[in-house]
């Protein structure tokens, strides 16, 4: 196709498609394609808007114009109102909270007390699960009998494959929730289709179609809309036009949202989830930006999907909602957790509030211009790993890690139990010697020395360094009590002022950096020889946002070339909840991780268990799809059409299966979250049907109909048969 060409069977849209040489663009009358000094350009009376791609050599155009109101301070997007019941969505008022029922919703007594609960514990949605005609009828007992007990809380259907019961169920409950990927859409069988444009316009107006009568009756009734995209349920037709990417995530939405907006219905808001948090923030992002295009302001529902149970669910979540909520961007959230509805209420609201008090203090820094970063596709800085220098005693090479660094912070007091101090820090230890292994931390920061003539301690630590962990002390530690090959621990004034100077020649150096120093401040990095940046902004700083700040040290080092590897340093005060320490890290650190910015973290609380803390680290940077170094899981939180107690299930299969890093695994309740929803696992284990389990490696079922009682059995023969299995270590 000719550069610039518009296809006739698109002018209803607007949009970037895959190839640099193609547009959509909406309403030809007012906008023009065109390309000023080779870059392509849409232009309506108001805006002109220039395309770029994503990052060199990708094939996604995007536009140049931010996808968020600030890229140096949080301030929330501004929205239209929506009215799900009598709660409000928008950026005029909180960011709302919600939850998804567990129940059959035939069972109307329990589906109503769990309701009941969950709106006690303080959600202000709920969503329930309505398959089939009898459920929907189910819908006004269960509405009914919460108005008779005083409950007002807004009810959600969730619709899959069935655009009857949802015309059904519109006549009842507040708000539906359809999938564009499957509501007219036939089930995807993740075929490679080829579609002409008479073929595709056909496709869209049978979308039209059975859409269009949904959308009247929400206008007649005053129901609100959720036009909810998931990475893995996008259909054929979508993936075989734009592949299994944000890109096609937000088309898809977008062709529901046009038909809305032709029958003069805008009670409604976007989501765009996926099971991984990269592929997540970058299909929000692109929504945001052409909506801005548009502008159109629809508030946005933020989730990631399938994230799991625990300390992983909560650490996905914080990754893809806080780095959204960071940027202004997001008006109600869902922490999809394997763990009964009501427990996913208090992360939602840890992360509720950290969004709200970013955007209500506007954190941030002094306005920066950005080039460097990356805001729609996955570009990692990865910063220079240290070499070994002429002369240098010790291996200074494995103090980080080539895919991502995890460095801890220890005390004098563990260091005399040496034995325990290792084994904390996941080494091997042969014959009282330590070694190490896959997830062992790779630096320690020691803020007080041992004295000169603690031998013990001081053995402990040269053994550390022996193989190749750094240990990493401040300047005025080393100089009052020096340890032989310590990393030195300097900030920007010690720097300048040249307090390290009396360091032995070639001491390898660590600079402690806040971000937001003036740029004159920083040109000492220049002249600096450093192995590594701790980016540190106190916890308690009210103005300054260390998300920001970090992107604003990026942003100078890519500008001066300067290849240091930075490591993410937060200090928690002390009594930190563990649940708050989970999503601000996640949150404050996974933002930046996901666009590539950051080679590590180095985590401190000094009341919390160091265990914690380093599987904290571990999972973060795992989180982050960075270092792999345990199995993981896609794990759906269970609803009403789950096939199997997904709890227990799931605790069964990660006790047996725990120990394979570099393996994914889906476990899923049913055939809506099936193949397409793990599109990132190795193995699924995925209900098919009463007391059935159906097995896929990827996205394609491999057996069906596998008795529940021999199933776990039969995934991990599966894992085995491709050559995926080792055995677990042996117990201490």
């Amino acid at each position: 196709m000719a550069s610039g060409a518009v296809p006739a069977s698109y002018h209803q849209s607007i949009g970037f498609a895959k190839s640099w040489d193609f547009a959509r663009v909406s309403d030809l009358q007012s906008f023009k394609f065109r390309r000023s000094k080779g870059v392509p350009v849409i232009r309506n009376s108001i805006n002109t808007v220039e395309l770029e791609p994503a990052s060199d050599g990708s094939p996604l155009l995007v536009p140049r114009q931010k996808y968020c109101e600030s890229i140096h301070k949080t301030i929330r997007r501004k929205t239209c109102t929506v009215m799900v019941g009598n709660v409000a969505l928008g950026s005029e008022h909180p960011i709302r909270i919600q939850t998804m029922t567990t129940t059959d919703t035939k069972d109307v007594a329990a589906t109503v007390e769990q309701v009941m609960t969950i709106a006690d514990r303080g959600a202000d949605i709920v969503r329930i699960t309505v398959q089939g005609r009898r459920e929907a009828d189910a819908c006004f007992e269960i509405k009914n009998a919460l108005v008779q007990k005083n409950y007002n809380i807004p009810l959600v259907a969730d619709i899959h494959f069935a655009p009857s019961v949802a015309m059904r169920v519109a006549e009842c409950f507040d708000k539906i929730r359809v999938n564009p990927g499957n509501f007219a859409d036939r089930r995807a069988q993740f075929e490679e289709l080829e579609y002409t444009e008479d073929d595709y316009q056909k496709e869209l107006e049978h979308i039209d179609k059975v859409f269009t009568p949904l959308v009247e009756k929400c206008k007649k009734y005053g129901r609100a809309m959720r036009i909810g995209t998931n990475h893995g349920s996008l259909s054929d037709r979508i993936m075989s036009y734009y592949g299994d990417s944000p890109r096609g995530m937000v088309e898809s939405a977008f062709e529901y949202a046009r038909i809305c907006r032709k029958l003069d219905f805008h009670n409604f808001v976007f989501s765009m989830k996926a099971s991984n948090p990269v592929v997540m923030v970058q299909a929000y992002r692109l929504l945001v930006a052409e909506m801005n295009i548009l502008g159109w302001d629809y508030p946005l529902h933020l989730g990631v999907t399938e994230a799991g149970e625990g300390e992983d669910g909560r650490m996905k979540s914080a990754i893809g909602i806080g780095t959204l909520l960071m940027d202004g961007l997001g008006d109600t959230i869902r922490v999809s957790l394997t763990e009964p509805p009501e427990e996913e209420i208090d992360p939602c609201n840890r992360l509720a509030n950290l969004g709200m008090e970013a955007a209500e203090l506007q954190k941030g820094v002094e306005p920066f211009e950005e080039k460097n970063r990356r805001y729609f596709d996955f570009q990692r800085r990865s910063g220079q790993l240290p070499v070994q220098k002429e002369g240098e005693e010790v291996d200074y090479r494995g103090v980080l890690h080539r895919d991502g660094s995890v460095l801890m912070s220890i005390s004098v007091d563990q260091l005399q139990a040496p034995e325990a101090l290792y084994k904390s820090l996941a080494t091997k230890l042969i014959v009282g010697m330590p070694f190490k292994d896959l997830a062992t931390v790779d630096s320690i920061l020691l803020r007080k020395l041992p004295p000169l003539d603690d031998k013990d301690a001081r053995l402990a630590l040269k053994r550390l360094i022996d193989v190749s962990m750094g240990v990493i002390t401040p300047l005025s530690e080393q100089l009052a009590k020096p340890l032989r090959n310590a990393l030195v621990m300097v900030n920007l004034d010690e720097l300048s002022s040249g307090a390290h100077k009396p360091l032995p020649q070639g001491t390898r150096l660590v600079v402690s950096v806040r971000g937001d120093e003036p740029l004159d401040e920083l040109e000492i990095l220049k002249s600096t020889d450093a192995v590594m940046i701790l980016h540190y902004v106190p916890y308690t700083e009210e103005k300054t946002s260390r998300v920001h700040a970090a992107r604003r040290l990026f942003e100078y080092l890519s500008e001066n070339s300067l290849e240091f590897p930075v490591i993410h340093h937060i200090r928690f005060p002390e009594k930190v909840h563990r649940d708050d320490l989970v999503i601000g890290a996640g949150t404050k650190a996974g933002s930046l991780l996901v666009d590539g910015l950051g080679d590590g973290v180095l985590l401190e609380a000094a009341d919390q268990d160091f265990d914690f803390l380093r599987n904290t680290s571990f999972n973060l940077l795992q989180g982050c799809r960075m270092r792999n170094t345990k199995t993981e899981y896609v794990s759906c939180p269970s609803c009403g059409r789950t096939l199997f107690d997904l709890q227990e299930i799931s605790a069964e299969i990660r006790e047996k299966t725990s120990h394979l890093p570099g393996v994914s695994i889906a476990i899923m309740g049913c055939i809506v979250n099936g193949p397409g929803e793990m599109a990132d696992a190795d193995f699924g284990y995925v209900g098919g049907a009463p007391g059935k389990i159906d097995l896929y490696v990827g996205k394609t079922v491999v057996q069906r109909g596998i008795a529940m009682e021999g199933a776990t059995d039969a995934l991990i023969q599966l894992i085995k048969d491709h050559d995926r299995w080792v055995d677990p270590p042996a117990q201490d």
